[in-house]
């Protein structure tokens, strides 16, 4: 039998309980941390050869030179037509949603006058070149590669380079077609750390980004936060979540799949179901013991369900609403009634999937918004993967002569009162 974990959020301890369920420090593990660092200085020093030799170490590879790495674009498009019809249209359908919905993002560049003629404004630009790491091992994400370039793409982002693992030099095809679909311009089968650092560093071949995207495993996400200020990154990547609020209504084999759709990513992932009706937990607990070994992955589902799992009975919706915002979840599943209404009351989430059906794989998949989402609680701070990530914003000032004399005189007594003399004299000089 699975064993899943029981919560009340009426239990005097429940604060408590809930910390420990969420806890997530791998990332912070010290030996994960001194062997990423040890790759990043080799990588940093020796360029070409550090990644040719972990390449080949970790990824079970024979090759001689990063040349042999890099996919060209004839391959991409060799993927692209080699793969099952209904799969190209399911990536291009995928692919026409995800640039509709991220082109509502843009933001123009911007500017006014003031009276006097001094002119302020803001101009917004592409990132040059931006670097996407896509997960492979366990699983392959045709989906990653398109929700992290398509808007890189519509943000303007002048050169996107791509890097994928290929364990024992498998390529999966419909990676390298998503890639073809979503437009990258190089892309080489290098990952782990050692890719990390030849995005930050450059090398020979590989060449410098200006940010980094994308999930990967701990020892990407390890050397993603090592690399900050080098290069810009995305966020840093927890396991993937599922926080699922159902009011008892909806099939308890549904809800029971919602979660397994997290669990299944690795054995960190965590699903949490939280209803105000007992017997539903326990009609959605039979389904999961039903349905596992209907699954590929059941071992992996099994391991995530039992570890870090929980269903958690609360007295109505609006204390659901406050686990929600207390949880803070990557994704948050509504299977209740007036979804709306509740969304209203959610202050932290990565994205909220409303109705009975909107299971959250419509959204990792071709519903349009992004799938890289923030985890482990930094969605009270952190937003969805868009367009913004892949621009920047430079401000515009161009002060009149008759401007000049009277911010001077301001800058001249907030400097002043800095202590800032040179600062002061600076704007004093343009006082008429």
């Amino acid at each position: 039998m699975m064993n899943i974990r029981r919560l009340y959020a009426g239990d005097a301890s429940f604060a408590s309980q809930l910390d420990a369920l969420l806890a997530w420090e791998a990332v912070s593990d010290r030996q994960v941390a001194q062997a990423v660092d040890e790759i990043l200085a080799a990588v940093r020093k020796q360029g070409d050869a550090a990644l040719v030799e972990y390449t080949n170490r970790f990824d079970r590879r024979h090759v001689s030179t990063v040349a042999e790495l890099e996919i060209l674009h004839p391959q991409l498009q060799q993927s692209l037509a080699a793969i099952a019809k209904d799969q190209r249209e399911a990536l291009e359908v995928a692919a026409a949603r995800i640039r509709v919905f991220h082109e509502r993002q843009c933001v123009e560049s911007w500017q006014y006058t003031e009276a006097d003629g001094t002119v302020l404004g803001q101009r917004v630009t592409p990132l040059d070149r931006v670097g996407i790491y896509v997960p492979g091992g366990k699983a392959s994400y045709p989906s990653s590669v398109l929700m992290n370039a398509l808007p890189a793409k519509v943000a303007g982002v002048h050169e996107i380079i791509m890097v994928v693992p290929a364990p024992a030099g498998e390529l999966n095809d419909m990676v390298l077609a998503a890639a073809a679909i979503a437009g990258v311009d190089r892309v080489f089968t290098i990952g782990g750390a050692q890719a990390v650092a030849a995005l930050a560093f450059g090398t020979a071949a590989v060449p410098k980004v200006d940010k980094i995207v994308g999930p990967g495993n701990i020892y990407v996400a390890t050397a993603k936060r090592a690399v900050f200020g080098q290069v810009g990154l995305d966020m840093i990547a927890g396991p993937s979540e599922i926080l699922v609020v159902c009011d008892g209504k909806t099939d308890p084999d549904w809800i029971a799949m919602d979660l397994f759709s997290q669990a299944e990513h690795d054995e960190q992932a965590q699903a949490i179901l939280v209803s105000p009706d007992s017997a539903f937990l326990d009609a959605v607990h039979a389904s999961c013991e039903r349905l596992l070994p209907t699954l590929e992955r059941a071992a992996i589902v099994r391991e995530a369900m039992e570890n870090r799992a929980a269903f958690i009975l609360v007295d109505d919706l609006e204390q659901a609403a406050d686990v929600c915002n207390r949880i803070a979840p990557e994704h948050l599943e509504l299977s209740i009634d007036e979804p709306e209404r509740f969304a209203g009351k959610v202050r932290h989430a990565g994205a909220i999937f409303m109705g009975r059906h909107t299971p959250e794989a419509l959204g990792d998949y071709c519903a349009g918004p992004n799938h890289v989402l923030p985890t482990s609680g930094t969605a009270r701070f952190s937003s969805p993967l868009g367009v913004y990530d892949f621009q920047k914003r430079t401000s515009l000032v161009n002060v009149s002569a008759t401007g000049a004399t009277t911010l001077g005189k301001v800058a001249s007594v907030l400097a002043r009162g800095e202590s800032l003399t040179a600062h002061a004299r600076s704007a004093e000089y343009r006082i008429r």
